[in-house]
């Protein structure tokens, strides 16, 4: 029960260091630990390295365009208030509850590998019992106070790290042949791997383009530290410092770690063409620590990869909550989601957000999981539509920024390759949107319902959008009337 006394803002409690492994916590998962075997049987470790590497700077530009706006503007439900002020109204209102639904249904898939994963340990246990209980531990961890999930963000987030450099320094001590166990494997780690058959790049243009859609869902997360600019510390010092910094360490971990399985293991690996992303043992991260003579590699990386799916869980109910109590303080939810507890906590945001990711998760255990499959299809597409929101309100910001006579060089943090970055973002963004299932429209007959599983996030979206826009005819915001005043103040205050 909230009471009168709540406070009515989200209380600044997020330092830098928080910030920067929440941005870790939400894009290094299963995408890295799992998949990205499969890129490398898929498409070579040349093709893999340089999907990472094409996909990453579209991100860093991503990144340096949410940094500018949210150390000059922080708050809660970026993406929602960004664009109801710089595009239009409808544009904020189908972007925050684009970005709400994308979480709300990660939450549910979350909760469905870990039971898979726990299997592992205790297969007798139904998987019902253990979503049930990791769901009751990250509502709790998001409960009480957001500097308790930051706490956990953090800590989730330093376990995958360690794991990730400790694989590093095997993986060079292996490739130099000063840790290697003969019984292990037949081949001599280095580049005589990596060129093997048809390697370094393998299946041509349509397996790169495979690749590529899976590096850009690997990379989703990055933008929470968007989302928690409401509740950090001196946002104005916090964001950019954080910003700088994760990038460059998201990077570094993807690429090394690319490299390395590519220089130990054949594209054409028996185990690593299982793909099977229930199996750890197809995890390249497992793979390599056994070719290391490592006894208990896969249980070792089961626990790796059951916290990175708790983390991304905890993530995402942190995320959905923040956005639904920030729609609601707009006005495009009901009222009581913005309503606070003592402690600054969005609690009726979060009852709902909870009872939402428990109902999709129980479809999967109906006899035909139907439901369950069009709900995960559905969000797939979501978070690359929260990506290309972001390059759109950074170009429609900055363009108002200067337009209205303002200094670039009082922005608490400025972007740079303006306008390219954001262009560029939003060019190739869209590109791995609408290729995602291109391979459907070949071979003279359309395979519908891939089309539609695939693709239904953009017809919701633009559903959201013009239904907002024709009840509510509201327009483009004229770049004029950004309203910048209040906050350039603020951040001008700030730098002096």
């Amino acid at each position: 029960m909230e009471t009168k006394q709540a406070p009515q803002e989200l209380r600044r409690a997020l330092q830098t260091r928080h910030l920067s492994m929440i941005a870790i916590g939400g894009s290094i998962g299963t995408g890295l630990f799992l998949a990205s075997g499969a890129t490398i049987a898929s498409a070579g470790a040349g093709g893999a390295l340089l999907a990472y590497g094409l996909v990453g700077l579209m991100v860093y530009f991503l990144m340096t365009s949410l940094g500018e706006m949210a150390a000059f503007m922080p708050v809660s439900g970026t993406f929602q208030v960004y664009g109801s002020r710089f595009v239009d109204p409808a544009f904020g209102f189908a972007q925050g509850w684009n970005y709400w639904y994308n979480w709300a249904i990660t939450i549910a898939v979350e909760l469905a590998a870990a039971a898979i994963i726990m299997q592992y340990w205790l297969p007798a246990v139904p998987g019902v019992v253990w979503s049930a209980a990791f769901l009751l531990i990250i509502f709790g961890l998001n409960y009480f106070s957001v500097k308790g999930f930051g706490e956990a963000e953090f800590w989730c987030s330093m376990l995958k790290v360690f794991t990730i450099v400790i694989f590093i320094v095997l993986g060079f001590l292996m490739i130099f042949g000063i840790m290697t166990n003969p019984q292990a494997h037949q081949i001599t780690p280095g580049f005589n791997v990596m060129m093997q058959g048809d390697g370094p790049f393998v299946g041509g243009m349509t397996a790169f383009i495979g690749v590529a859609m899976v590096v850009g869902f690997s990379f989703q997360g990055t933008e929470l530290i968007g989302v928690a600019a409401g509740e950090s510390a001196n946002p104005g010092r916090t964001i950019p410092r954080a910003v700088r910094q994760i990038f460059w360490r998201i990077l570094m971990f993807y690429m090394l770690s690319i490299l390395i399985i590519g220089l130990i293991l054949p594209y054409n690996d028996p185990l690593l063409l299982k793909n099977e992303m229930q199996d750890v043992a197809a995890s390249p991260f497992t793979l390599v620590f056994n070719r290391a003579g490592l006894a208990m590699s896969a249980s070792l990386m089961n626990a790796v990869i059951l916290s990175a799916i708790l983390s991304a869980g905890n993530s995402g109910m942190y995320a959905s909550t923040r956005m639904l109590y920030t729609m609601a303080r707009s006005k495009m939810a009901p009222e009581l989601f913005a309503r606070l507890s003592n402690n600054g906590v969005p609690r009726n945001a979060l009852y709902a957000t909870t009872v939402i990711a428990a109902l999709c998760f129980l479809t999967s255990f109906f006899e035909s999981n139907a439901v369950y499959l069009w709900l995960l299809n559905s969000s797939g597409m979501t978070g690359f539509i929260a990506w290309l929101g972001v390059a759109i309100t950074h170009y429609r910001f900055r363009r108002a920024y200067v337009q209205q006579g303002y200094d670039l060089n009082d922005l608490p943090y400025r972007a740079k390759w303006f306008p390219l970055g954001p262009l560029f973002a939003f060019a190739l963004c869209l590109l791995i949107m609408l290729g995602q299932n291109y391979s459907a429209f070949l071979g003279g007959k359309v395979e519908w319902q891939g089309v539609v599983a695939t693709y239904i996030g953009i017809p919701l979206f633009l559903l959201l959008y013009i239904g907002y826009k024709f009840k509510h005819r509201t327009k483009m915001v004229p770049l004029q009337e950004v309203d910048l005043a209040e906050y350039y103040q603020k951040a001008k205050e700030l730098k002096g």
